[in-house]
């Protein structure tokens, strides 16, 4: 009977796997085709493999952060599970670091990748955020900015003047937005080495903000009506100073967060407006807008091979696949049913998330 309840369970995944992604597995772009290679569930840690796939060791030393539905956790590159847990809370996961707390957190323990604690930081007074490998706190007014060390100690705190709305971390600077609409840029000191006001809108805020890997770029979506998409490039001196190389109004824009990042070693830059994704290429100094349809409901930040991929949500419990050809090329688009969505990518591996199932793909050149 066990065996028979378990041959069910691999044959209803592949067939979900066929409903949700057999689409997907078709050449994009020439002589490159995304290959499935495995579907894991949630609720069993068993991953069924596909295609040319051949059973492997554990591989957790580099996996990768999700959360899909009601779980999180994180998932190795042959779809097996070091962490995989049941929200109860809520949650912070970094590449290395989580942490789930409640509302008002008396103790927060920060976990590593393999679930093991790492620190726990007694009577908080704030909320965690896990930042390029960092531990920082954000006050309980959203506007005291802290870094914590290994032992739990305060390193340095930072008052902004409004309510914080977007944070990004690397090259050991933090690039925070602020409600009042102010843009700036704290050292590993905790020093603001940087501080802007895009204005040019009828209401100030920030609603979107990356910092490149090296920090010498700085992409904003700022303002409502109206709302502007920013590059910034830091230029030599002692005093760090950065300034705008590029600008563009956006169409009607959102009154919520915005999707932004930096991909494919930031080469790019791409971000969420209406009616679609902007792209950004640095070198060329040029945007596109590529029009989908629906809202994002996720996108990978790494890119790569010329590609890079979305999930859109054209409508209640329905979720596309998209696949760009950069800078403005749709070559595949895989649609699936699910209320939630995961996406992420780890160089050629892309991971695909839906329902309380994960799929892996890998980009081959064939």
């Amino acid at each position: 009977m066990a065996k028979k309840k378990k041959k069910i369970w691999l044959i209803a995944l592949i067939v979900l796997f066929i409903a949700y992604f057999f689409t997907a597995a078709r050449p994009i772009p020439r002589e490159t085709i995304l290959a499935p290679r495995w579907l894991s569930s949630l609720e069993s840690d068993f991953p069924v493999l596909i295609g040319e796939s051949s059973p492997s060791a554990v591989d957790f030393e580099n996996p990768l952060p999700f959360t899909l539905g009601s779980r999180f956790g994180y998932v190795d590159s042959n779809g097996r599970f070091p962490v995989n847990q049941i929200k109860k809370g809520d949650i912070y996961l970094s590449e290395k670091l989580w942490t789930e707390y409640e509302a008002e957190p008396a103790h927060i323990e920060i976990k590593n990748n393999t679930g093991e604690t790492a620190l726990t930081i007694e009577d908080p007074r704030a909320y965690p955020v896990l930042l390029d490998n960092r531990i920082f706190l954000i006050g309980g007014d959203q506007n005291a900015f802290s870094e914590v060390d290994a032992s739990g100690k305060i390193l340095w705190t930072y008052e902004f003047a409004a309510p914080l709305t977007c944070i990004d971390a690397a090259s050991g600077l933090v690039l925070a937005g602020s409600l009042d609409g102010i843009v700036a840029v704290l050292d590993n000191e905790g020093n603001c080495i940087f501080n802007w006001e895009p204005g040019g809108s009828r209401y100030a805020v920030i609603l979107g903000c990356a910092i490149s890997r090296d920090g010498s770029r700085l992409g904003i979506i700022s303002g409502i009506d109206d709302q502007r998409f920013l590059l910034l490039e830091r230029f030599g001196g002692v005093n760090r100073e950065y300034k705008v190389i590029y600008h563009e109004f956006l169409e009607d824009g959102f009154r919520r967060p915005v999707h932004i990042t930096f991909i494919d070693q930031d080469r790019w830059l791409v971000f969420e407006r209406e009616g679609g994704i902007g792209v950004y290429d640095i070198s060329a100094r040029q945007g596109t807008k590529v029009p989908l349809t629906g809202e994002i409901a996720t996108i990978e930040h790494v890119g790569g091979q010329g590609l890079f991929f979305v999930v859109t949500s054209p409508s209640a419990g329905q979720k596309d696949l998209i696949g760009i050809k950069l800078p403005d090329t749709i070559v595949i688009e895989a649609p699936f049913k699910s209320a939630d969505a995961f996406l992420g990518r780890r160089d050629a591996k892309l991971f695909v998330g839906g329902g309380t199932t994960l799929v892996s793909f890998e980009l081959e050149k064939k």
